[in-house]
Order: structure tokens, then sequence, then C-alpha cells
């Protein structure tokens, strides 16, 4: 248990012992935890890039058989 200080002195100590501790925990997050973040966003990123990829293939593919029909019926 933390002693209560008594005077101002010991009031900027303790205050200045609280910024350094979030200072760490706010150091600790930025070069440990946002690391982690930022390569599941890049995975999850690159899953949504071969999603739309696929999508933009299977459309292209209809559109080309629909030109084909299309082309055959007007041939005949």
């Amino acid at each position: 248990m933390a002693k209560n200080p008594k005077t101002t002195g010991e009031h900027i100590v303790a205050l200045y012992g609280h910024i350094k501790g979030l200072s760490r925990e706010i150091n600790i997050i930025k070069t440990n935890h946002l690391k982690h973040m930022h390569d599941d966003i890049d995975k999850i990123d690159k899953k949504i890039d071969s999603v739309n990829k696929n999508i933009l293939y299977g459309v292209g593919a209809v559109a080309l058989l629909f030109i084909a029909q299309t082309l055959y019926f007007l041939s005949n």
C-alpha cells in the first residue's frame, strides 16, 4: 500500500512516478499491442483482396458467357 504524500514536494514526486508509469505503459502498447494489431489487419486485408479478386473473375466470366451467347443468337 502506498504512503500518502504530505508535502508539496512529495505530491510532485508521486505525480512524477505516476507519469513515468503511464509513459511506460503507453510505450508497451505502442511497441507490442499495436504491432500485433497491424499484422492482423494486414492478414485480413489480404483475405479481402483475394475474395474481391475472385468475385471480379466470376463476374468477368459470366459477362463473357453472356456476350458469347448474345453474339451466337444474333448470328443465327
